[in-house]
C-alpha cells in the first residue's frame, strides 16, 4: 500500500555562476523543509544565493500550480528539497593580454541549477507504545544477569614502571702519574 509522492522541479539554465560556487549554496539546503531552506537562502551571504531562492520559489510554485490543476492533494507546508544539482554548462572562453604581445586564455563558466521538491511521506505505524510489563521485564532480567555471574578478581598491583637508564658515563681511569 506504498503511495506514490509526486516531484515537482525547476531549473535555470545558463546561469553565469560556476557550479563549484552554486554548489556551496544548494549543498546548505538539501533535503531541508522548503519554509527552512527558503529562510536558509535568505540569509545566506553568497551572491548566488538570489539565484538560488528564485529557483526555489520557481519550485514551489510548480507544486502549487500543477496540483490545482491535475487535482493533487499535496501539502505545500510538508514539502522539502528532494534534490538541489548544479550542473556544468558551456564554457566561454576569453583572451586576457598578456606581457609581450602575448595572450593567456581563460574560461567563464556556466551552469544549469536544477531543484526538485516533494512532499514527506507520513509515515504511519511508527508509534511504537510500550506496555509498563514489557518495559520492566527486560531490565529485571538484566540486573539478574549482572549479580548472578561471576565477580571479578581482585586488581593486581600495578606493574612498576621501567624507568628509562641513561648509559653511564665512562669514567676515565686515573692513570698514576709517573715518578721521576
Amino acid at each position: 500500500m506504498e503511495t506514490q509522492t509526486r516531484e515537482f522541479r525547476a531549473e535555470a539554465r545558463f546561469q553565469r555562476v560556476s557550479p563549484q560556487k552554486a554548489r556551496l549554496v544548494l549543498d546548505l539546503i538539501k533535503g531541508r523543509g522548503v519554509e527552512e531552506a527558503l529562510n536558509t537562502v535568505a540569509f545566506t551571504k553568497k551572491s548566488v544565493a538570489p539565484l538560488v531562492e528564485k529557483v526555489l520559489r520557481s519550485a514551489l510554485q510548480n507544486a502549487n500550480h500543477l496540483s490545482q490543476e491535475q487535482g493533487l492533494d499535496v501539502d505545500i507546508d510538508n514539502l522539502y528539497v528532494k534534490t538541489a544539482v548544479a550542473n556544468d554548462g558551456p564554457r566561454m572562453k576569453r583572451i586576457r593580454p598578456a606581457p609581450m604581445g602575448r595572450a593567456y586564455r581563460y574560461q567563464r563558466r556556466l551552469s544549469h541549477i536544477a531543484i526538485s521538491v516533494a512532499e514527506r511521506a507520513q509515515a504511519e505505524g511508527l508509534v511504537h507504545r510500550v506496555d509498563e510489563d514489557s518495559a520492566a521485564g527486560p531490565t529485571k532480567q538484566a540486573a539478574a544477569k549482572k549479580t548472578a555471574g561471576k565477580k571479578s578478581p581482585a586488581k593486581k598491583a600495578a606493574p612498576k614502571k621501567a624507568t628509562a637508564h641513561k648509559p653511564a658515563k665512562k669514567v676515565a681511569a686515573k692513570k698514576p702519574a709517573k715518578k721521576k
